[in-house]
């Protein structure tokens, strides 16, 4: 199972991130959607879990949860937009990966037996950091993040 993961796209998805999704199992939105549209455009490659980001608003936006906890047989995600907020006694049990955006810069970091993955931003550029969304095949092990530049449309 190859799980897509993307972030921050702040109302743009570029067609190197929509490539960039293709042939996943599941695929990750971890905040600042910024368009409802993007949600349907991923939701056309596999199935979109997708939580709300402080630049979600609106009505649609309103549908959208905190956070989201995805079971992929024995694998736990949990997923949120700021890692910044999550506390330790609130991932629940059974997680060995926490998915979160909001800072816009690409980490794979293992913490306590957790895999912590920013995928980056995949939206508009920020200062000088880079634009990329993130590939994980839960198959192979140990696990090891792809990430992947989608600045080129």
């Amino acid at each position: 199972m190859i799980l897509g993961l993307i972030s921050d796209t702040h109302g743009l998805l570029r067609d190197s991130a929509l490539r960039a999704m293709q042939n996943t199992g599941i695929i990750i939105h971890a905040g600042d959607v910024g368009d409802p549209k993007i949600l349907k455009a991923l939701e056309k490659l596999a199935p979109v879990t997708a939580v709300r980001g402080n630049v979600d608003t609106g009505e649609w936006a309103i549908k959208l949860p905190q956070t989201a906890v995805v079971k992929l047989d024995a694998v736990g995600i949990y997923v949120l937009h700021d890692v910044k907020e999550l506390k330790l006694q609130s991932i629940p049990a059974g997680v060995s990966i926490v998915v979160s955006g909001h800072s816009h810069k690409p980490l794979q970091v293992t913490s306590d037996g957790i895999l912590y993955i920013n995928p980056g931003s995949a939206g508009p550029r920020r200062f000088n950091l880079p634009i990329t969304v993130a590939r994980l095949d839960l198959d192979r092990k140990p696990w090891e993040v792809e990430f992947i530049d989608v600045s080129q449309s």
